[in-house]
């Protein structure tokens, strides 16, 4: 008679997590711990970037607020706590947040090379990365549009 087979000595198939999917995308980006530091990256590198400079003047001088509320977004945008609204209030429209500002395309290319240059800093899968490239690319560019409607109004 053949003895079943032991689960634990067979391989088991690697499982990558399903960005977007319940909490995945927040645990990948390390929780709110890792966001933070994504952020953090982000400004700096928002702060020393050359072409970055428009878009930096367009923020207080003290980044503080900025980046706390960066962070706290991004943890419900991922799926993870919704901290934003605990914190600040009721949730936020990032487009509708940033009409008063005149944001145009050069902008959002800006904010997105500060964003692959932030995230080049993580110690995240590439994998994610990229999806969190993408994904942030949806919002940036909605931004642009309302701005841009905003402006010629």
């Amino acid at each position: 008679m053949s003895q079943p087979a032991n689960p634990q000595s067979s391989p088991q198939p690697i499982r990558h997590p399903v960005y977007g999917k319940e909490d995945a995308s927040y645990q990948a980006a390390g929780g709110l711990e890792g966001l933070t530091k994504l952020v953090k990256d982000f400004y700096h590198v928002m702060s020393t970037l050359p072409e970055a400079q428009r878009i930096r003047a367009m923020h207080p001088q003290d980044l503080t607020v900025s980046s706390d509320k960066l962070a706290l977004f991004l943890s419900g945008w991922l799926n993870g706590p919704r901290l934003f609204s605990e914190k600040y209030g009721k949730g936020i429209s990032m487009p509708r947040a940033h009409t008063h500002l005149p944001i145009i395309d050069e902008d959002r290319v800006a904010w997105m090379k500060c964003m692959e240059l932030a995230l080049q800093q993580q110690d995240y899968e590439e994998e994610f990365k990229q999806y969190l490239l993408t994904q942030l690319n949806v919002p940036a560019s909605r931004i642009v549009t309302l701005c841009e409607h905003q402006a010629s109004n």
